[in-house]
């Protein structure tokens, strides 16, 4: 016969509960002590008891349980936040939060939105879980869709099933990406700042769920952090991009310091160069100095002409490949031109400082030519007493010449020049009469107004004297043109230095300038009378320029050929044969062939081959190479109808001249 158990004590009867929480075993394992003691038989009151002491240890354990949650949260949510301070760039700051977001509420998906106070609504800005490329893309106007409500009203807001919830005013848009990531649970918490929101902070999942309140004001607690964070990352960008435009606006103040010294420093020296009347080249070198760069002062022929006529029309400095041009002007008159090389880098103010310096340098050619015109009508008187008055006392010529710098025991040309205009209907272009020296010249046949003609020849005056000026020559207005006595350098002749003053002076009047040049002039002060005859020569070869049609050229008799002979005052026949077949003659002195006999004969029979080897008695090869032989010698075109005109003219003088000697 059994004998009824004791009553266990309340402390026996959670003996088992309180070693159960102490090892923290799962909630299945705290029916096991009623089991076993219902198995064993206890009586009601023991299971009641048990009963009691169940519920009680999984109130504790559930008490437990959430405290260490919350121990974990917090723990979680401090780190996060001492992870998000120490983050600098705003995309790493963003991408930062939703990462733990969705660590700490364990979801699939979380995003964040941020407001645009511009467009008035809020766009998603980052996200993490998210494949859609749709919802990635999403804008929510205030109070559409969940995020839009969170954004209007800065509180948040949570759904069990997004698409059942009526609370939320739905759009297509909206609806379509969230639909597309297939999201059905949505939590979002404002992210506030101050008084105002500045984003919304999400965590979703793709099935349903409840987020308890614990978690709601965890993801609230996080977004307050990650406000704070947002706004110190948009600080530190702005602060940096203040540094930023402050540094890049202090290196600019530094370099316009920069600029402006050296526009200073230009500025004193062109000064200072003024006043004690520094030259062009003193200009010059004073800007390449301060700019760093070579700069040269270019005639007015010599510059770039494409450049210079821009920098005329501009007003400015212009770029001319990698140099820069900047052209020297007075009034309508082309002085020249600076040239600044290898720099093709010019701001402003150095851009500047470039053209004030052309513009100094006119100034000093101006002051120049005003002191030099006085000097330029003492050249002048001098070359009008070597043309007019050929008895003059060669000595004093000289002392003259001498206190003019010119040179004139040194062998020099005569140049007669004219200014062309263009002609009225019917007249030949560039063609007029020709006034005999001393008589005033006949009216233009272009229409041109006295003042007009007036204006030109003064222009062509002043050019040329500037001319004879740099040459150590000598100028002179005379018979409605212009004449100059130019000294001839080593390896010059007269034709180059006529077609050199033709384009020289045409660029400086602006219009086509034709000169006419002399043979050279030996020693024009022992021969005063040389310099008249000169002067003649040159004024045929300029009036035969212009009735061939090549107005504006520049020329002397050695260009016209046979021509010549007429125009030259000389008559020097033998230079023109030498000209002519010179190449022919010394070659059969050298070689003691027959060339000069074969070209007779070869004109003689008709320019026939066939008929010239029977002339001369040898095969047809024999004159073939001698033929080619005298080709290499005169040029391929000595067989054109002028050149063989010549050359015949050259062979019949040849032949008079050798039967004159003999």
């Amino acid at each position: 016969m059994s004998r009824a158990r004791p009553r266990p004590a309340a402390s026996t009867a959670e003996a088992p509960y309180l070693e159960l929480l102490s090892r923290g075993a799962p909630a299945e394992e705290y029916e096991r002590p009623v089991l076993r003691a219902r198995a064993e038989g206890a009586s009601a009151e023991e299971l009641a008891s048990l009963e009691r002491g169940k519920l009680l240890a999984l109130r504790v354990r559930t008490e437990l349980e959430g405290r260490r949650r919350r121990e974990a949260e917090l723990s979680a949510l401090f780190e996060t936040a001492h992870d998000l301070a120490g983050l600098r760039d705003l995309d790493a700051v963003l991408h930062a939060i939703v990462q733990r977001a969705r660590s700490l509420l364990g979801t699939e998906v979380a995003y964040l939105t941020l407001n645009d106070p511009k467009a008035g609504d809020t766009y998603m800005r980052v996200t993490d879980g998210s494949v859609s490329a749709r919802f990635q893309q999403l804008r929510l106007g205030m109070g559409e869709g969940l995020g839009g409500l969170v954004a209007q009203t800065a509180r948040p807001y949570v759904t069990d099933s997004y698409f059942d919830d009526a609370r939320f005013q739905h759009t297509r848009t909206i609806d379509a990406g969230v639909q597309d990531e297939g999201l059905v649970a949505i939590l979002g918490v404002p992210l506030v700042l101050g008084s105002g929101v500045i984003g919304v902070l999400f965590a979703a999942d793709r099935r349903a769920r409840v987020f308890e309140r614990e978690q709601i004001a965890l993801l609230a607690s996080f977004a307050a952090h990650a406000a704070v964070a947002i706004d110190t990352a948009n600080l530190l960008a702005e602060t940096r991009s203040a540094l930023a435009e402050l540094e890049a606006a202090n290196e600019i103040i530094r370099d316009r310091s920069g600029v402006i010294e050296r526009a200073s420093e230009v500025h004193d020296r062109l000064t200072e160069l003024v006043l004690r009347g520094g030259g062009v080249h003193d200009v010059a070198d004073a800007v390449a100095e301060v700019l760093c760069g070579a700069v040269e002062f270019a005639e007015a022929g010599a510059a770039p002409a494409p450049a210079v006529d821009r920098s005329r029309a501009d007003g400015h400095a212009v770029r001319h490949g990698d140099d820069w041009v900047a052209a020297v002007s007075a009034g309508g008159e082309l002085l020249g031109a600076l040239v600044l090389h290898g720099h093709p880098g010019l701001d402003p103010v150095d851009q500047r400082t470039f053209e004030r310096a052309a513009m100094v340098t006119s100034l000093l050619l101006l002051a120049r030519r005003s002191a030099g015109e006085a000097e330029q009508r003492v050249r002048g008187e001098l070359l009008d007493d070597l043309l007019d008055a050929p008895d003059r006392d060669p000595g004093l010529l000289r002392e003259r010449a001498a206190r003019l710098q010119a040179d004139l025991d040194a062998p020099h040309v005569v140049l007669s020049a004219r200014v062309e205009v263009s002609p009225a209907a019917g007249a030949r272009p560039g063609v007029r009469p020709l006034a005999a020296p001393g008589v005033p010249s006949p009216p233009r046949a272009g229409g041109e107004t006295a003042e007009q003609e007036t204006a030109d020849r003064q222009r062509l005056w002043s050019a040329a004297s500037h001319l004879a000026a740099t040459r150590h020559g000598l100028a002179s207005a005379r018979d409605g043109g212009t004449v100059l006595l130019l000294p001839l350098g080593s390896g010059d002749t007269a034709a180059a230095t006529a077609r050199h003053a033709a384009r020289q002076l045409g660029t400086a009047v602006h219009h086509p300038v034709t000169v006419g040049a002399s043979a050279p002039v030996p020693e024009p002060v022992a021969r005063p009378g040389s310099v008249a005859a000169g002067y003649a020569e040159s004024r045929r070869c300029l009036e035969a320029l212009r009735l061939l049609g090549r107005a504006g050229e520049g020329a002397a008799a050695e260009d016209f050929g046979f021509l010549g002979l007429l125009l030259a005052d000389s008559r020097d026949v033998g230079a023109f044969v030498h000209r002519t077949i010179g190449a022919v003659t010394d070659y059969d002195e050298r070689r003691g062939t027959d060339l000069v006999r074969t070209l007779e004969a070869y004109f003689a029979c008709g320019m026939s081959p066939a008929r010239t080897k029977d002339e001369l008695h040898v095969h047809v090869n024999t004159v073939a190479q001698r033929l080619e032989r005298i080709g290499r010698l005169l040029g391929c075109d000595w067989q054109s109808p002028s050149r063989a005109l010549e050359v015949q003219l050259a062979l019949r003088l040849h032949r008079l001249g050798g039967a004159v000697d003999r």
